[in-house]
């Protein structure tokens, strides 16, 4: 698998990219290739007095480089100019990358649940698999908020072809992963919108993980999906939540479904967003 690691080279990217379990969590899944990218804004000049911000960011890159090849990835350098989610998802796909990666601080009541802008562009536009890896805030000093990334999985459905895509993602994160909680909220307006019964369907997929060894509970709830999840996600602290976005068009995938833009903008830990397919 290959990977692309975005960063801006902050303290929040440098603790992510340092962490030992988190890299050791990635390879247990299969990432082989790491593709580091930095991204120097369009409004950013060379020129600028005092700056030469291509050498150093090369500079910085080839210190992460270092760390990661010391954990075993093959790794390669990116440093381009742009806007940054739309370089890092032109490099994806010129890479033919299977996931993108970027930290992101932690969340925080006084700033409206919003989350760096850059993450949150990327999750609106991603065209592979997004992994939000949460990083402490308020701190010189910070540290990833839940290592083992794939440790215990909070996997929110609602049983669309994009969940279930998103499901499909345990045929690789299985080989990192022990737990899993598996949920479906009903809400008001999509009563009766669900072929079959809910919690049967979940015990369905919980079979599934049942023979990768994964200890799998269930739960269906009612209210708002949003909220919900976002209980579940408090109540059973997985280090990551899986989620599948609900795009089924080019305009839809860019306005992203409200429920995953909810979840990656306000849960606690990491979040890994599956898009639709590419050709969908």
């Amino acid at each position: 698998m290959r990977a692309i690691y975005a960063t801006d080279l902050s303290a929040a990217s440098e603790a992510a990219i340092a962490s030992e379990t988190c890299l050791e969590c990635l390879g247990r899944i299969g990432v082989e290739t790491i593709h580091l990218v930095t991204v120097i804004p369009s409004n950013v000049h060379a020129g600028m007095p005092g700056m030469n911000f291509s050498k150093r960011r090369e500079q910085a890159l080839g210190r992460y480089q270092n760390v990661m090849a010391d954990a075993g990835f093959e790794t390669d350098t990116h440093v381009v100019r742009g806007t940054p989610h739309r370089r890092i998802n032109g490099i994806a796909e010129a890479e033919k990358a299977d996931m993108t990666i970027i930290g992101s601080r932690g969340q925080s009541p006084l700033e409206n649940r919003v989350i760096g802008s850059t993450a949150r562009n990327l999750a609106r536009t991603t065209v592979v698999p997004l992994l939000v890896n949460r990083v402490e805030r308020e701190t010189v000093d910070p540290d990833v908020l839940r290592e083992h990334l794939f440790q215990r999985i909070l996997y929110a459905t609602d049983f669309s072809a994009n969940a279930e895509r998103a499901f499909d993602a345990f045929s690789y994160l299985r080989h990192a992963t022990q737990e899993a909680t598996l949920v479906h909220v009903e809400s008001p307006k999509d009563s009766g919108a669900t072929d079959g019964d809910p919690g049967e369907q979940l015990d369905t997929l919980a079979s599934t993980l049942a023979t990768w060894d994964i200890d799998t509970t269930v739960e269906v709830r009612h209210g708002d999906p949003g909220e919900e999840i976002l209980a579940v996600e408090d109540a059973v602290t997985p280090t990551t939540t899986l989620v599948g976005s609900r795009g089924r068009s080019r305009m839809r995938r860019l306005l992203l479904g409200s429920v995953s833009e909810d979840i990656v903008a306000r849960a606690s830990g990491n979040v890994y967003l599956v898009p639709p397919s590419r050709t969908a």
